[in-house]
């Protein structure tokens, strides 16, 4: 039976560190870290995990894309696994969008993140996977394998004037967009 984590936040040091790689798919440890992730990154209304912001420093997140209340634009797609994730190919055109974290709740910035990214990545099958992922979804890829590395969206924000709260974004962005 999967486990709801706890996500902690912007200030506990695990979150600055890069994670670990796993060597060992199919360990029962692992398996149920990715079923407790799916589970806390659907009730958090998340649309990504990684396994840092549950203070395990493993090379894993989870990429959940579907329209919920923190993102109603979201493609849908089924929750999968990545396991030491990497990106082989980016694109050169970098484009700016909007993006919070369950790790730095009530915030949100605009981030610039390559457009299209091919990547692999480890399922939790246990077998290699090469995907092209492109706007919102490679977005997601991308600010996850930050996380892997330490990095967190405010890192990569340009400028202060691209960050406003949550509240302001849903008012201004989602609200105005509808």
């Amino acid at each position: 039976m999967a486990e709801l984590l706890e996500v902690i936040e912007l200030g506990n040091p695990i979150l600055r560190h890069k994670a670990d790689a796993i060597l060992n798919v199919m360990d029962d440890r692992v398996q149920t870290l990715i079923d407790d992730l799916m589970l806390t990154v659907k009730h958090a209304n998340g649309v990504g995990i990684a396994a840092p912001q549950v203070a395990r420093s493993q090379r894993l997140f989870i990429v959940a894309s579907r329209p919920n209340p923190r993102y109603p634009t979201a493609p849908d797609m089924e929750p999968t696994a990545m396991i030491n994730p990497q990106i082989l190919v980016h694109s050169d055109e970098s484009v700016k969008g909007w993006e919070g974290c369950l790790s730095i709740p009530g915030i949100r910035g605009q981030v610039p993140r390559h457009q299209a990214i091919e990547v692999e990545y480890i399922g939790r099958d246990g077998k290699r996977h090469t995907q092209e992922l492109t706007d919102f979804v490679a977005r997601i890829f991308q600010h996850e394998l930050d996380h892997l590395d330490g990095i967190v969206f405010l890192d990569r924000v340009e400028s202060t004037q691209d960050l406003m709260t949550e509240r302001e974004y849903q008012e201004r962005i989602v609200n105005e967009g509808q």
